[in-house]
């Protein structure tokens, strides 16, 4: 009887599964793409089954369509295609239709009740009252507390022993200190013994639970609402309290920073937030707009950390560069009296090429998902593109395309003179691209930027790949690399100029 009903399971589940790939098959047929067979989740069984990341899995399917406008893929009964021809990512990109990421959430789920994951409307009315946060006049203003951050990350490398195994989880430190205390002007007397950084770390940390939730997310958003499922639960006590300490603390204290604080309670004290076009009407709780705080904070952290780490990894490698950075580094100190300013950061020209080069190498994320709002059709190869099919859309690929970067794999910061910079367009995206870009892409960048340039005023890095080369960590949707750590010697010497 046993032996009967496993056969019977087994036979429903080959059922299934050619069912589900004829169905898919022959609905991107009908639409004129070619279609990649693989399996009843396409790219998404990597989450679980294989042994690659996310990102690498949709790079072997660039590869493998490269001349291909877009390619069809199994994603249960959800219409799924990888869009490849800069012409039509570029339409998907700024197109009103494809404003959703394509990521549903529980409506108990507060804190996802963020920019990350808001669509339409309400992600359109949010992103107005969030854009103030990182202006330019903003950031010279923070500018001090990233500063402050990196000084005393250069402190805390000089009185502890740094070991061999943890300079990823060393500048995730740096990037959370600078986080709460530009964004929400949290500090404590050591900026390093945060709890907020175990909140970051946790948040989409690649364990079975959040590799399930991700899965589900992206598979199904019918199963994903019907098994009540919640991305950030168990980090709302901790971080709604914590933001509401610092809400009530600002407003008795009545001080002005200028920061994302300030933003939230101007928001409040204005009452109901109003979108004219659609008529949409938010009320700003405490508790949307610590989801804001919450979104800023898991972006500011484990990606600038990233992006940070792999900017040093190739700096390690590449002596030459190196010492052209320390001659242009130490030339701003000296000029700007050992005080690196925000003016004093801006003038560092190779260092913004070194950082643009690592981001191409080691994007923050590997892909980009979006869903259909508005049955629409794509310019190249004219596909039609029926509301609620859910569109992948390349980075990592792009970037390593030989076709548009020379010697991909090859660090080279002159790739991006002024003049050259200019024609990457769409194929050059870190930070995404269109009306969707990261909203904290420049505070990213400066964070960045003043860490490298303390670190390298102070250290010399000397790059160590473990065996097998440089690898990734199978993460959702981040490029983390593996495999690889940096380690800091101190200066001896530095330039002198007369």
């Amino acid at each position: 009887m046993l032996l009967l009903t496993l056969l019977l399971f087994f036979i429903f589940i080959l059922i299934f599964v050619y069912f589900i790939t004829h169905y898919n098959e022959s609905y991107w047929q009908k639409r004129g793409v070619i279609f990649d067979k693989g399996n009843v989740i396409g790219p998404f069984s990597e989450v679980f089954g294989g042994k690659r990341t996310l990102f690498e899995t949709f790079g072997d399917m660039y590869k493998k369509y490269a001349n291909e406008p877009a390619v069809g893929f199994n994603l249960l009964f959800t219409p799924a295609i990888f869009v490849i021809d800069p012409n039509n990512v570029r339409y998907v990109m700024q197109g009103h239709m494809f404003i959703d990421r394509g990521t549903d959430y529980h409506k108990e789920d507060y804190l996802a009740d963020n920019l990350l994951f808001m669509s339409n409307s309400r992600w359109k009315l949010m992103r107005q009252k969030m854009s103030p946060t990182f202006t330019t006049t903003k950031l010279r203003n923070m500018y001090y507390v990233i500063d402050k951050s990196s000084q005393d990350f250069i402190d805390y490398l000089q009185k502890n022993p740094i070991k061999i195994d943890n300079t990823l989880d060393t500048l995730s430190m740096l990037c959370c200190a600078a986080v709460i205390g530009t964004v929400f002007g949290v500090t404590s007397e050591s900026l390093f013994d945060s709890p907020f950084l175990d909140v970051a770390k946790k948040a989409f940390y690649p364990n079975f639970k959040n590799n399930f939730k991700f899965l589900i997310s992206n598979v199904s958003s019918g199963m994903f609402s019907a098994l009540k499922l919640k991305f950030f639960k168990e980090h709302e006590t901790f971080f709604f309290g914590a933001i509401k300490q610092v809400f009530r603390k600002r407003e008795r204290e009545g001080a002005k920073k200028h920061d994302f604080v300030d933003i939230c309670l101007n928001i409040q004290k204005n009452g109901v937030m109003k979108d004219e076009e659609s008529g949409l009407q938010l009320q700003p709780t405490d508790e949307l707009l610590a989801a804001q705080g919450f979104f800023f904070f898991i972006a500011g952290v484990e990606p600038t950390a990233t992006s940070l780490f792999g900017a040093m990894i190739e700096i390690g490698r590449h002596s030459e560069i190196q010492k052209r950075l320390h001659e242009e580094i130490d030339a701003v100190f000296e000029k700007y009296n050992n005080v690196l300013t925000y003016d004093a950061i801006m003038e560092m020209e190779y260092l913004d090429k070194v950082l643009n080069e690592s981001l191409r190498l080691y994007p923050p994320i590997g892909f980009l998902t979006k869903r259909c709002t508005e049955t629409t059709v794509l310019p190249v190869g004219n596909i039609k593109i029926d509301k609620g099919t859910k569109v992948y859309t390349p980075i990592h690929a792009y970037h390593h395309d030989p076709r548009y970067f020379k010697d991909p794999h090859v660090f080279n910061p002159e790739r991006f003179s002024d003049e050259a910079k200019k024609n990457f367009g769409i194929i050059y995206q870190p930070f995404g691209y269109g009306s969707r870009i990261c909203l904290g892409m420049r505070y990213a960048r400066l964070q960045a930027k003043s860490g490298l340039a303390h670190i390298l005023r102070n250290f010399d890095l000397t790059t160590c790949i473990g065996k097998g080369g440089i690898k990734f960590v199978k993460n959702q949707i981040q490029v983390r690399i593996d495999n690889v750590e940096v380690l800091y010697t101190p200066r001896t010497t530095k330039c002198t100029f007369k």
